[in-house]
């Protein structure tokens, strides 16, 4: 065995990308990597035809329509769209955690929320808490990892409390490089019963806009907040509304409202605008009652005036938390009822609290949430404008989304159509895996009690596998519902394989990653389904697991007999690996076919990539897993042997149309281990 795996065995052929389109190299990322371009009338390819660099960056591009033209737009132009066509849409406000566990589980909410289909979130400034710092619990990285690890669309809210003017461009520069391209421009509340100047700061929101646009011109789309009832702070209605038309003039694109209780209240307001000449579109503030408590201190920080007849409704009920969480409901249930037939609202931005079920439920019972969300790609997509035409990735990450992003962040370009020859992909090493995006959500209590206090011997790593595909309790009565390459559960289409994993994860194939072949299913599907409707999708088989030096043996037997139709790739810790891959190719294992477009392949398999992607994939028993342990304990020692001397193996069925061969050739392997001097 030892032999065969420090060489490359190439085979008689090799199925690059997608057939029908020939490629051309052309360079990528930081340290020129290699991707591929289309090669239409003549060649493109700016290093054969001594183009400039302009062009270099021009020619990657697809030259066909996006599979998404909202991923392509600015927040304004998504909301002018959903105005023109009646598309009525929600947003979802959110504040930073405390702490670092409140971090992770704020990202966990919105990877969830996210999937109900938010326009966009928005994330609340703090002078008090460090807000533009790079600490985990800062409104700056919040944003911005909503934006470039949940693909959300993100406002990030920016006040003038305590700054200068040094310090709030320093903020905006920050916020730009980092992806976020919307600012809520406020004023702020000030820390303590009195605002305090700063020498060369702002005092009021309209000079923070001005500010914006002196700085940086239209690159930022800009919200500002409206009073229904009129700023406290301003001593009347009309005052307010004159300073909400300067802020408008000086440059903002929409309005958001404060909380208010009452429809005729938001109306009133609408009007007021309108007459004064506010045309901007005006979005009214919704925040469904979730508790005694919350109302309370959200009625002193906004100094609102609940009307009588809720308090006449909350004061008998105000210790049953249920109760009052769902007549919270109700109540936003018939405002925002009320607003949406009014014809004067284009869409409902939510004061969330953080908290998820109240504002969740709310919009299911006005069918806006999104019950079967339509995927764009099948991977999550980034909403950093420098990936928004990135769509071809590698499938190892197809789990841990989040690590290939932070891998591939300093990258200045991205693959697009095809992705080439990539000698040199430059990822980045994945050293910080305490990075709360990072991180489990799961917290160590409840991994130990998932993945074992005590593991017996290698057989309990497999029936811990066996428990995550089963969905059943393992012996301490506990599911499992992750393991360190998946931090969600399982994927719909794993369903279509889940009785073969669950065999094979028993007897020492420990999977990691699988996709089932299809063969032009409609994109609507709603298993393996993605893209626009009206297309079709197409995947190879594919399956990526951990097994033992003697099964890699028993295997690399069973493969010679299906050479012609299976490529693998099997890598152990220390690199020493066997493929019959051509070097440098890569092979599409997802493919779609959409109306009036190219062929879009998100997902290959990257003999160079894969390199790196072991590298991380063995960390992760280590890092997740063995760390659980105690040092030199038997549950430890498990672990590591099994990090030491266990091999990554990937196998890809080329031939989609017919049956999954790979669970054949996995029994095969089985079998040949079975047989007597096997061993």
């Amino acid at each position: 065995m030892q032999q065969h795996l420090s060489r490359l065995i190439a085979p008689p052929w090799g199925l690059a990308c997608c057939p029908l389109t020939p490629t051309v190299p052309i360079l990528y990322g930081r340290n020129s990597a290699m991707v591929n371009e289309p090669r239409g009338h003549g060649s493109l390819n700016p290093r054969l035809e001594g183009s400039s660099s302009e062009s270099s960056k021009d020619s990657s591009r697809c030259s066909t329509p996006g599979l998404d033209p909202e991923r392509h737009e600015r927040l304004k132009e998504k909301m002018r769209r959903r105005m023109e066509s009646g598309d009525k849409w929600f947003s979802l406000e959110f504040f930073p955690p405390r702490t670092a566990q409140g971090a992770v589980n704020l990202i966990s909410r919105f990877d969830q929320m996210g999937a109900g289909g938010p326009l966009f979130i928005d994330v609340t400034w703090h002078p008090a808490g460090d807000p533009g710092s790079d600490k985990e619990t800062s409104s700056m990285v919040i944003a911005s990892t909503a934006v470039n690890y949940c693909g959300l669309e993100t406002i990030l809210h920016m006040t003038c409390c305590r700054q200068s003017r040094e310090e709030i461009t320093g903020h905006l520069h920050k916020a730009k490089r980092l992806g976020l391209k919307n600012i809520m421009a406020l004023r702020g509340d000030p820390i303590g019963d009195q605002w305090e100047d700063v020498e060369g700061g702002f005092c009021h929101a309209v000079d923070l806009v001005k500010h914006i646009r002196s700085e940086f011109g239209d690159y930022f789309d800009i919200c500002v907040a409206g009073y229904p009832t009129g700023h406290p702070d301003t001593g009347s209605f009309e005052a307010d509304l004159k300073y909400l038309k300067e802020k408008v003039s000086a440059g903002a694109d929409f309005i958001i409202t404060q909380l208010f209780f009452e429809a005729d209240t938001f109306f009133h307001f609408v009007k007021a605008c309108s007459e004064i000449g506010i045309t901007c579109p005006i979005l009214p503030g919704i925040f469904p009652i979730q508790g005694y408590h919350s109302l309370r201190q959200l009625v002193k920080l906004s100094r609102l005036e609940v009307p009588q007849q809720m308090k006449d409704v909350i004061e008998p009920i105000k210790d049953n938390d249920a109760a009052i969480r769902n007549y919270g409901i109700e109540q936003a249930v018939s405002l925002c009822q009320k607003l949406l037939a009014s014809g004067l609202v284009p869409g409902l931005h939510f004061y969330t609290l953080n908290r998820e079920m109240a504002t969740t439920e709310v919009l299911k019972r006005l069918g806006m949430w999104t019950e079967d969300p339509r995927r764009l790609l099948p991977w999550t997509v980034s909403a950093h404008p420098k990936r928004r035409e990135e769509d071809v990735r590698p499938i190892f990450w197809a789990s841990r989304p989040k690590s290939y992003i932070y891998r591939t962040q300093e990258w200045d370009e991205f693959p697009n159509g095809r992705w080439g020859n990539s000698s040199s992909p430059a990822f980045g090493e994945l050293k910080d895996y305490y990075l709360f995006y990072l991180k489990s959500k799961s917290p160590r209590e409840q991994l130990l009690k998932m993945w074992g206090e005590e593991l017996a011997s290698e057989e309990s790593v497999f029936e811990v596998f066996a428990c995550y595909l089963s969905g059943e309790p393992n012996q301490n009565g506990c599911k499992v519902t992750c393991l360190p390459w998946n931090d969600e559960p399982l994927a719909a289409e794993t369903s279509l394989m889940k009785e073969e994993l669950l065999r094979v994860n028993r007897r020492g194939i420990l999977t990691i990653n699988s996709q089932p072949n299809v063969n032009g299913l409609p994109s609507s599907d709603p298993v393996v389904g993605w893209g626009p409707s009206g297309g079709y999708v197409f995947q190879k088989a594919y399956l990526e697991f951990f097994t033992s030096r003697e099964t890699v043996e028993a295997l690399l037997q069973v493969l010679k007999k299906y050479e012609q139709r299976v490529n693998y790739h099997i890598v152990d810790v220390k690199g020493e690996n066997i493929t019959n891959a051509p070097e440098l190719q890569p092979n599409a294992v997802t493919w779609g076919i959409f109306p009036g477009r190219e062929i879009i392949q998100p997902t290959v398999v990257d003999p160079v990539s894969f390199m790196f992607w072991k590298d991380e994939a063995f960390a992760l028993w280590i890092e997740q897993w063995g760390k659980l342990y105690e040092d030199e304990s038997p549950s430890r020692m498990i672990i590591q042997y099994i990090h030491d001397n266990y091999f990554l193996v990937n196998l890809v069925d080329n031939d989609f149309p017919l049956d999954n061969c790979l669970w054949h050739v996995v029994e095969d392997t089985f079998e040949l281990l079975s047989r007597p001097g096997s061993e």
